[in-house]
This record gives C-alpha cells, structure tokens and sequence, in this order.
C-alpha cells in the first residue's frame, strides 16, 4: 500500500515537473545504434573523441576608433574656392588699393600746387628783376651799384637762410611750436599739413621786401629787392628737396640723382630717428653737421639703405 502510494506519488511528482518527464521519455526509448549522445545529461559514459583536422573560424576585431588612420595617405584634391572666401579676399585687398589711390592723389594734388607756385614765383621774380633794372636804366646810366648789391644779397639771403631755418628749426619749432611742428613728425593724412603754415610765414616776408624794392629806387631798395629774392630761391630748392626727394610728396626728376642731394635726403631721414638728440636740424648741411657730432658711420648706413631701396 505503502509502496503503491510512494510509487504513485512518485509518478505525480515527475508528470509535473517537465524536465524529468523529457528525461524519462529519453530513457525510455531504445538505444541508438552502439552511439551515445555526447552531452545527454541521463548519459554516464561517453563515447571517445578523436582530435582531427578541422576548420577554424577566427573573429579579429577591427579599430573602429580612428578608421582613417590605417589608410595610406594619398594625395588631397584641391579644395575650390567658394564665393565666400573671393569675397573675403577681395575685402582685405579694397583698403589696401584705397590707401594707394589716396596717397597717388595726394601726390598729384601736391605737385600741382609746387609747381604752379614755382611757376609763378619764379616769373613774377624774374619779371620783377627784368622790369626793375629796366626801369632804372631809362636815363641811360647803368646803377652798377645797386645791381652788384642786389644779385649779392640775393646769394647772401639765400645761404643765411639755411642757418635761419636751422636755429628756428632748433629753438622755435621743436619746442613752443611743436605743436604745428609735430605735424610734420607724424604720418600725414591728406597732401598738406599744418607745418606747411611755415612755409607761408616765410613767404610773408619774401613778399614784402620784394614789393618795397620794386616800387624804390636806391641802395636800400635794391637790396631789399635782392633779400626777397634770395628768400624766395632758398624756399623753392627746399620745397624741391625736402618735400620732393626727402618726403617724396611729389616726384623730383633727376634731382634725385645728384650725389650731394642724396646725402642731404639721408641726412634728414636721421633727424626723423632722432638719433643724435634731432641733429641735423638744418637742411643743406645737415651732412655737416651730422660729422660735428660724429654721426658720419650712422650717414653712410643711411645712404647704403636709400641706395637699396631705389
């Protein structure tokens, strides 16, 4: 009775569990033909196994960090332009091109205006020259006296102006004019500049001595007349030389040609380095002076560099 129910039970219990019902359905088949099944879990001895050759699958994972790195370099096509990058090119080139149109036209304006006051000084000095002695001579005798102290005093005006422009240089615009002189110190922006007032107070002048000896006979007239004139002649070469050729606020011609000229250009250009406490301050000798104060090696560096630059 007992072994009834246990055998009973027993068989209840595997009907529900599903595991022992699959095994007990495979133990209760027949035995395959003399070969057991290699990972049947009802199996207790297994059949041997023999080491052949076989085929193998291998797996080799690839980089897929940096994919571009294993590939060989090759040549990089030419990436074309955009319209965005032309017109980034083309507005970093128009300021420089306006800059050059401005500076081409400030020099245009400028030698229009030096050469229509050289014009007109010059003829109205030569007029005034011809027409004075003219004038003076009608009754037939020659005033070589007045002449002779004219023509002197026109050299004379003209070389003690470069000494007059040197010590005004020195003691009035480099110090209680430096505030129109500074002007000239710093880049310009357009043709003039308020240092070029100088040249006008200079001119003033000129302008009288040369109307008060044309208008008077005399000694005295004909040396004022010969002082303006010497005025004006040192004014026309420093406008030449100093403007032109040191400044290059208009083209000189050949004047830039001529050797001493040269010296003179780059002797200036030392007075704007201000290496020698501003020396020169004069302009026609400024070589001269640059040699007092022993300034003739930092001359020639000056005028190798022009040289190099032409």
């Amino acid at each position: 009775m007992a072994a009834g129910l246990s055998g009973a039970a027993m068989t209840g219990f595997v009907a529900k569990n599903p595991l022992l019902a699959a095994a007990a359905r495979r133990r209760a088949l027949p035995p395959l033909a003399g070969r057991a099944l290699p990972f049947s879990p009802l199996t207790t001895a297994r059949a041997p196994r023999h080491r052949g050759l076989g085929t193998v699958t291998c797996f080799v994972p690839q980089n897929t960090e940096h994919p571009a790195a294993a590939a060989a370099p090759g040549p990089v096509a030419p990436v074309p332009e955009t319209a965005l990058e032309e017109e980034a090119r083309a507005a970093a080139a128009r300021p420089v091109a306006q800059r050059k149109a401005r500076k081409r036209s400030e020099r245009r304006t400028y030698l229009v205006a030096a050469v229509m006051s050289s014009l007109g000084v010059t003829s109205m000095a030569v007029a005034a020259l011809y027409y004075r002695f003219s004038w003076q001579m009608e009754g037939g005798a020659v005033p070589v006296s007045e002449m002779f102290g004219t023509f002197a005093l026109s050299v004379g005006a003209a070389v003690g102006m470069e000494f007059w422009a040197r010590w005004a240089h020195r003691a009035l615009w480099h110090a209680s004019l430096w505030h129109m002189h500074e002007s000239h110190h710093r880049p310009r922006e357009g043709p003039f500049e308020l240092n070029d007032v100088f040249a006008i107070v200079n001119a003033v002048p000129a302008i009288s001595l040369l109307a008060y000896g044309f208008f008077h006979r005399g000694l005295v007239p004909g040396l004022c007349f010969g002082a303006g004139l010497g005025i004006t002649l040192f004014g026309m070469a420093y406008m030449f030389v100093h403007d032109g050729l040191v400044h290059r606020r208009f083209p000189v011609g050949p004047i830039a040609n001529v050797p001493y000229f040269r010296r003179v250009a780059a002797a200036h250009k030392i007075h704007h380095m201000d290496k020698f406490e501003g020396v020169p301050y004069g302009l026609f000798l400024g070589p001269k002076e640059l040699e007092e104060v022993g300034g003739l090696d930092e001359l020639e560096k000056e005028l190798a560099r022009i040289g190099r630059t032409i």
